[in-house]
C-alpha cells in the first residue's frame, strides 16, 4: 500500500501535502482536503464500488440518503431546496465529488415517470448551480448509476458530479 501511494505522491503536484497525506493516514481511505477541494484521494475504491452495487438491493426501505434527507445523519451539505439537497460525496473519486438527490423517493432513473420530468431538469439545473459554485469552470462529469450493471450502490436517485481534473474516457 506504501508504494502506491507514494507512486501516487511521485505524479501529484502536491508532494508536500501528498507526503503530510502518508505521515498521518492511519486508512487507505482518510483523504486530504485544501480548501474544499481534495487533493489526493485513494485509488482502490473502484472495485468497492461494485462490489457495494452487487451486494444493494432495490427496496422501498430508507436508504442512507433519506437519512441524510431527514437529518438523522449528517452530510456536508452544500446546496438545499424543497426539491433536492446536494452534499459532498463521503468517498471522493475526483478533487471535488458531490451528489445531487431529490426528496422524492425515486429508487433510480428506472422509477422516474413522465410527471418527474420537471424534477429531473432541476436535478441538472442544481447540479451546475453548484458546480459553478465550486469554482468548476473548466469542466465536470454527471454520472447516474442505475441498476446492478450501473453500479447503483444505493437504491435513491442521485447524481454524481465529479471535477477538478482531467476525466478519463471511457469511464467504463
Amino acid at each position: 500500500m506504501l508504494i502506491t501511494l507514494t507512486r501516487a505522491v511521485s505524479r501529484t503536484t502536491f508532494i508536500p501535502v501528498a507526503i503530510k497525506y502518508l505521515l498521518t493516514a492511519s486508512t487507505t481511505s482518510r483523504l486530504l482536503v485544501a480548501g474544499s477541494r481534495n487533493v489526493f484521494t485513494s485509488p482502490v475504491s473502484c472495485n468497492d464500488e461494485v462490489k457495494k452495487a452487487q451486494a444493494a438491493t432495490k427496496s422501498r426501505e430508507p436508504t442512507i440518503f433519506s437519512k441524510i434527507l431527514d437529518k438523522s445523519i449528517p452530510a456536508d451539505i452544500l446546496y438545499e431546496d424543497t426539491e433536492c439537497i446536494a452534499f459532498r460525496d463521503v468517498s471522493p473519486q475526483a478533487p471535488v465529488h458531490f451528489l445531487v438527490i431529490p426528496r422524492k423517493p425515486l429508487t433510480g432513473i428506472d422509477d422516474a415517470t413522465d410527471s418527474d420530468e420537471k424534477l429531473l431538469g432541476h436535478l441538472l439545473l442544481v447540479a451546475k448551480k453548484v458546480a459553478e459554485q465550486e469554482k468548476l469552470d473548466k469542466g465536470y462529469r454527471i454520472v447516474i448509476n442505475n441498476g446492478p450493471d450501473g453500479s447503483q450502490s444505493v437504491y435513491h436517485l442521485h447524481l454524481h458530479i465529479m471535477g477538478g481534473r482531467q476525466m478519463k474516457w471511457p469511464p467504463g
